[in-house]
């Protein structure tokens, strides 16, 4: 439960998660030196000087006190205390109410209780003025006032080596970072590599960096190298299927138009099934084969749609145009195909449809909708595998098909890094097909 709370408020990045790895240690090696060293060996020192000078100042204190009245404590105070290097004044006139001691004194606080442990009849310590400490005590001719060095009580510049500390830590955390950051670095490229790849687009990388970094990055290399053979094979195949079925297929159809029409009118139905199964199947393998990447506003992309859907009598609608028109680098040709598609098969099964787009700056989404009998949940995701046809869901005998139109829009979405979602339309109570690509 813990480890899940303090998850959400670890940095997402590579980069901070390297520096957080390296501080977090500095700094808590730095609290640990603070507290072990300067709260022991600092008080300790404290103690041992505070102690030396107890007794100068107890000699001091007894030398009053033993004094008849005060002219001859005057007088003999005068003649210890500046061998001692004490400034003494008695009867001292302006006695502290308290003890003073600063909000940021590393060793004030055991200087005053050492001094109040060997000194009697303390009224008040000060250390207001970190130069020097001022103590006031009760003596039979009044309160004795006495002024030392804190260099006597005190190990010099205790604040030294909290400086010195964190100056050296935040600089050898910074050359360590810069180091780390190098090795970091090919990393990230692999990464921009392998996304813009999942987008659709061939980043030049070169694999760098440690053994283990460039053994993964020429890994990536081979994988993106074999799927990039493996594309182009199948296109050659298809090119090859394209002409290969499609000449014997047109002969046949002239021979069968040149005998009588009624007699082979089925035959001909079967010819032209065959025709669009074999186109269904070359759209479904050809995907964006021969489209390659340019920069469209999708606004304008789902504007064409539209006029193109009008000036062959479709009812569709503009469903909305949302965020900036701006440019996006995209394959126009296998998105467009992608859109007719789904107003195809939305129209196939109902009888209106909205498109409408989307732009966000991490995302474009486009959507078709209508208000056919739509997709039941757990049937959605059988939907968009190839080859699958729904019966009960959508009327497949208003139109024949092979169960690829949905699946040629998965595809399209994926070679731009987005996903094809189908869910329910609020507004025609259909279905609706999102198209979500990154950007």
């Amino acid at each position: 439960m813990f480890f899940g709370w303090l998850k959400n408020y670890m940095p997402r990045g590579i980069y901070a998660r390297a520096a957080l790895i390296l501080i977090l240690p500095v700094i808590l090696l730095q609290l640990l030196v603070s507290v072990v060293f300067i709260q022991r060996h600092f008080d300790g020192v404290t103690r041992l000087m505070t102690s030396a000078v107890s007794i100068d100042l107890r000699f001091i204190i007894d030398t009053a006190n033993d004094a008849p009245d005060l002219q001859t404590a005057l007088q003999e105070i005068a003649r210890i205390d500046a061998p001692l290097e004490i400034r003494t004044t008695l009867p001292a006139p302006d006695v502290a109410p308290a003890d003073i001691r600063p909000l940021i004194d590393l060793t004030g606080g055991s200087v005053i209780r050492n001094m109040r442990t060997g000194i009697a009849d303390v009224l008040a310590i000060s250390l207001e003025d970190r130069r020097r400490v001022v103590i006031w005590v009760e003596t039979r001719h009044g309160p004795l006032k006495m002024d030392f060095s804190r260099r006597r009580v005190s190990a010099s510049n205790p604040h030294q080596l909290l400086v010195i500390m964190v100056v050296m830590g935040a600089l050898m955390t910074a050359v360590a970072y810069i180091f780390l950051r190098n090795q970091l670095r090919p990393i990230k490229r692999m990464a921009a590599a392998a996304a813009d790849y999942g987008k659709g687009r061939i980043t030049r990388f070169t694999p760098t960096g440690a053994v283990e970094v460039r053994a993964a990055g020429m890994a990536f290399l081979d994988m993106r190298n074999r799927l990039e053979r493996q594309a182009q094979s199948r296109t050659l195949m298809l090119s090859g299927v394209s002409h290969d079925l499609r000449t014997p297929l047109t002969r046949l159809r002239l021979g069968l138009s040149m005998m009588d029409e009624d007699e082979v009118a089925p035959l001909i139905r079967d010819v032209d099934d065959m025709q669009r199964l074999l186109d269904g199947f070359l759209d479904f393998a050809r995907s964006d084969a021969n489209d390659s990447l340019e920069k469209v506003v999708p606004a304008e992309l789902v504007e064409a749609v539209l006029n193109d859907a009008h000036r062959t009598g479709q009812a569709v609608t503009l469903g909305g145009i949302e965020g900036p028109r701006e440019e996006i680098s995209m394959r126009p040709l296998a998105l467009r195909r992608a859109l007719d598609n789904l107003i195809n098969n939305a129209l196939r099964y109902g009888t209106k449809a909205e498109i409408g787009v989307s732009v966000t700056e991490r995302a474009v989404r486009f959507w078709v909708e209508d208000d056919g009998p739509g997709i039941p949940a757990d049937q959605r995701e059988d939907a968009i595998s190839p080859f699958v046809r729904l019966d009960p869901a959508r009327n497949q005998d208003m139109g024949s098909g092979v169960g690829l139109g949905l699946s040629i829009v998965a595809d399209v979405a994926r070679t731009h890094g987005g996903v094809l979602r189908l869910g329910d339309s609020e507004k025609l109570g259909g279905l609706m097909a999102e198209l979500v690509l990154g950007r």
